[in-house]
């Protein structure tokens, strides 16, 4: 494995610091927090670590509206506490992977309040201005990503400005070469302090088309989803391209973009030698339910038809990254719902689905991502009121839903599903007061459930959510079946099979087969290489070759020569 890079050998732990662990009773997480439970992660096979932003920030939309790109936000610390951090995540070979958010500042940063003072101040045009239309409207019909128009209007300069996510997060200008130098210095900056890396948020949108035009409208508002109008715009590589050359060349790390809308077969232009970066994020296997974009209020919810979307989008970007770039595996992030319940109906048991994840999430080829919780199995939650979410965009999309005529018993539903704080919960360590998280009053609310699914009371189980990922992060790692895992080819069996996901990684003289059931029928599989093969991992006691009860996972290893 002296060809592999030390990303590719290693699991990544993304950690969302506002609910990972607080340390002062602000009720909110903090870096200490995270430096505190170092050991735990290394627990999971973690040689990196990705920090959601810890930036200074007004927090609109919990730190993805940055006002400093260089500064560490007080209610997370300093920024001794910062390099701190870093020196003991690599006392522990862990690499500390910062979050860079590109395509948009705070409009509390001063680059915008300069902007925004007068079209013939220094940073004018550092940010996406337009003219109103003759009537005085917003000069496109697009709908942002958090809901309601994408266009805001300034007084002092007369101009509305672009927004693709929040009213407090205004697009920058990337047409401007002191924009991009801006931002490379601030990157540049994390690498003299010595971060492993970076996770770009929302790439797919710093190129703006060259005319700004309306586009047909998809909801009742009578505007357009702005991803549609200007997500991955040509000439969006030249720009990423120089960003390679200006900050990631030269470096032992990597880079993971968020590229939302990127498709499977592009993934050769965006990734490997001659791509702009190491691993993409790409959403095909998480857009299942949207089929006409990510609109909560028009979504499928789980019906059986997203298994078998589910195979042939991860089989494609297993194939697309074979001989080009790496893939990196993920089932959750701060933005999506949990796991546990995205591939499944309702009735299935929360760990079982867990681990079935956790087999293919750790078997796969790539790099793989566990979220903060997803290794205890936790599950959406479900609260009485739009009111108690915290989650911008969950009110948005409530609000759209209404417009398209839910009821708000209906539209709160859909937030249940999807909510982005169904993944922003507080950590669950202990059986105790706030689940060990805070001894202040949580900044979210903690699970109801989180005694028996707490990292406690878990680690002493041997069957539990937790043991499982130890257990698979080990036979990834260290275990016979590592050098399979980590750089084994990928092979798709049962393809035409509705109900079960298999597939195979072989490498030398080794195999590894993985054998899941997404239903809650018991379903028997033919695969005649498994009569020579040993079972190494099973999410069920006393497991059969060729059969697979109700939800349950099959790993096996087989000798081939």
């Amino acid at each position: 494995m002296d060809k592999i890079k030390w990303w590719q050998k290693t699991n990544v732990y993304q950690v969302y610091p506002k609910s990972f662990l607080d340390t002062t009773g602000s009720g909110t997480g903090d870096l200490n927090g995270v430096t505190e439970k170092l050991d735990y992660l290394k627990t999971l096979g973690t040689g990196a670590i990705w920090l959601t932003p810890v930036y200074p920030s007004p927090m609109v939309d919990n730190g993805y509206d940055i006002a400093d790109f260089t500064g560490i936000d007080p209610s997370y610390g300093t920024m001794a506490d910062m390099e701190r951090l870093i020196e003991e995540a690599k006392r522990r070979d862990i690499k500390i992977v910062m979050d860079l958010v590109y395509n948009h500042s705070s409009d509390q940063h001063p680059w915008f309040i300069d902007s925004a003072s007068s079209r013939d101040s220094e940073h004018s045009d550092w940010y996406i201005w337009r003219d109103a239309k003759p009537d005085g409207s917003a000069p496109t019909n697009w709908r942002s990503i958090f809901g309601g128009s994408a266009w805001k209007w300034c007084e002092a300069r007369q101009q509305y400005y672009l927004h693709t996510f929040a009213e407090a997060q205004p697009d920058l200008n990337w047409e401007n070469p002191k924009v991009r130098q801006a931002l490379y210095d601030a990157a540049n900056f994390w690498l003299d302090k010595g971060v492993g890396g970076f996770r770009i948020d929302a790439i797919v949108y710093i190129k703006k088309p060259k005319e700004f035009v309306d586009g047909e409208p998809d909801s009742e508002d009578g505007l357009v989803n702005i991803h549609s109008m200007i997500a991955n715009t040509p000439g969006i590589l030249d720009f990423l391209h120089e960003f390679k050359e200006k900050v990631f060349k030269g470096h032992d790390i990597f880079t993971v973009a968020e590229a939302n809308g990127v498709e499977p077969k592009d993934l050769p232009h965006w990734v490997g030698e001659k791509g702009a970066f190491d691993m993409l994020f790409e959403f095909s296997h998480m857009n299942l339910e949207f089929p006409k974009g990510e609109l909560w209020g028009q979504a499928t919810g789980y019906t059986p038809a997203v298994i078998p979307g589910l195979k042939k989008v991860l089989t494609a970007s297993q194939q697309a990254t074979a001989e080009n770039g790496w893939y990196p595996i993920f089932f959750e992030n701060h933005d999506q719902m949990r796991c546990t319940r995205h591939y499944f109906p309702d009735s299935a048991p929360k760990d079982l689905t867990a681990k079935a994840m956790a087999s293919i999430l750790l078997t796969l080829r790539g790099t793989p991502f566990i979220y903060e919780g997803q290794e205890l199995g936790l599950s959406n939650v479900a609260w009485d009121s739009i009111e108690d979410y915290n989650d911008i965009s969950s009110k948005g999309q409530y609000a759209l839903a209404l417009e398209e005529g839910k009821t708000p018993e209906e539209a709160l539903e859909i937030v249940h599903r999807y909510s982005r704080d169904n993944a922003r919960t507080p950590m669950q360590w202990t059986k105790g007061k706030n689940a060990g998280f805070s001894v202040g009053t949580p900044w979210l609310p903690v699970h109801e459930e989180f005694a028996s699914e707490c990292v406690e009371t878990e680690a002493k189980e041997e069957d539990s959510v937790l043991s499982y990922y130890r257990r698979l992060a080990d036979l990834r790692q260290h275990g016979e079946a590592a050098g399979v895992l980590i750089q084994g080819d990928y092979e798709e069996l049962l393809k035409d099979n509705s109900s079960l996901m298999a597939f195979k990684r072989s490498f030398g003289c080794r195999e590894v087969y993985t054998v899941v059931n997404f239903t809650g029928e018991e379903q028997e599989y033919e695969l005649p290489e498994l009569e020579t093969a040993s079972l190494e991992v099973a999410s069920l006691e006393e497991s059969s070759k060729g059969l697979l009860r109700p939800f349950e996972a099959q790993i096996y290893i087989r000798e081939t020569c």
